[in-house]
Formats: C-alpha cells, structure tokens, sequence
C-alpha cells in the first residue's frame, strides 16, 4: 500500500480534488448546480459520505439569501455546542457575524425541566428574542425543527434560512419534511442521516464563499 506524502495545508485541497474524481467517475449521472457545489462537497468532505449527492435538498434561494443575510451580520444559532464548535467563527466575524448555541444554558435547562419539554425547543424560543438576521443550525435535535415550524406559523420568526440535518429516528424524517413545506428558504438532508458535523460543514461553505481564506 503507498501512502501520499501531503503538506498539511494540501491536504483539504486534495480531499476535494478526490471527491470530484469519485463523482466524475462513480456517479456521473448527478449534476451538481454550480451555486450549491461547493456546499455538496464540504458536507462529503466532512462525512466521506456520497449519499448526500442525492438527498441533501436545497430550496432554489437559499444560497443567494444566506450570503446576503451572512454578509449584513447574520447570527448562527445551533442545537449543540459540537456544531458551534465546528463552525469557523474567525472568518465569520469578519462578516460581522456570531454563532449562539443556548442548550447548555442554566436557564434553558430550568424552563425545560419545569415545562417537560426538551431543551431544544427552550433554546430556539430564546434564540427568537434575538434582533438579528437569523441562520438556524440544526443537526441534532428533530424537536428544534419543530419548535421553529410552529413560531413560523405563529408569526413570532422568520429566519433567512434553516439548515435541517438532524440524525436519527424518533421524528427526524418529519421534522426535516415540516422544514421543507414552511415557506422558509432550507437546507436538508432528507432522511435520516446527518449530524452537526453536517450543519457545521454547510455553515462554513456558505461563510468560505464570501471570505478569502
């Protein structure tokens, strides 16, 4: 077996020059739109998972009003703190943006516990509040989907844009649909796949498309 020897600041450049080979050669019946590339490829880059060429949806105006909302200061706000992590919040800055996760909060935790209701949903209410331009982040928690769906019908938000990619069972395939019939602009891996490693890696496409890194 041979082992590449990559400098370590080729190596992400060469990730991506593999994954391009792999669809050229393996699935060359998907086309890509230009405007949501780069995000299809970080979010294989951050997976090694090729499924996402076909069910991760994006809703036709969901990139140009992300950019624009990232451009005038736009909040990040995210179902965990792994994802908030994940996101590169140096390149963000220089947007004017901030990345917000709740979850962990001792307030959030006390309303929740005194509600019988997840902290996730606590945490999307209280980021509501917030006098921003918003981008949700969602790679967890189905029950934060939710809660953003009933405040949008509701009237009380209106995000420019949600990222649904919660992993797992329990209302995770619902919840993302809910995202998708809101009228919101979206990003979603439908099914039951993704992670905040996902949400991450669509949060710094987008920012990595307005900043030179």
């Amino acid at each position: 077996m041979k082992i590449d020897i990559v400098k370590p600041h080729e190596i992400e450049d060469k990730s991506f020059e593999i994954i391009s080979s792999i669809i050229e050669d393996q699935y060359p019946d998907v086309i890509i739109d230009p405007e949501h590339e780069s995000i299809v490829k970080r979010v294989i880059h951050t997976s090694a998972d090729f499924e996402y060429l076909n069910n991760l949806v994006i809703s036709p105006g969901a990139v140009k009003k992300a950019r624009q909302a990232l451009q005038n200061g736009a909040i990040i706000v995210t179902d965990t703190n792994m994802a908030k992590s994940g996101i590169n919040k140096t390149h963000l800055a220089r947007l004017g943006g901030q990345v917000h996760c709740y979850i962990a909060d001792e307030d959030v935790a006390l309303e929740a516990s005194q509600r019988g209701v997840t902290r996730a949903i606590v945490s999307m209410e209280k980021a509501a509040k917030l006098d921003r331009p918003l981008i949700f982040a969602i790679g967890n928690a189905p029950t934060a989907l939710i809660a953003l769906d009933e405040m949008i019908k509701q009237g009380k938000i209106k995000p420019e844009l949600i990222i649904g990619v919660p992993v797992g069972f329990v209302n995770v395939v619902e919840s993302k649909e809910l995202i998708m019939e809101s009228g919101i602009e979206y990003i979603v891996a439908r099914g039951r796949k993704g992670g905040s490693n996902v949400a991450a890696a669509i949060c710094n496409a987008l920012v990595y498309s307005l900043v030179e890194r």
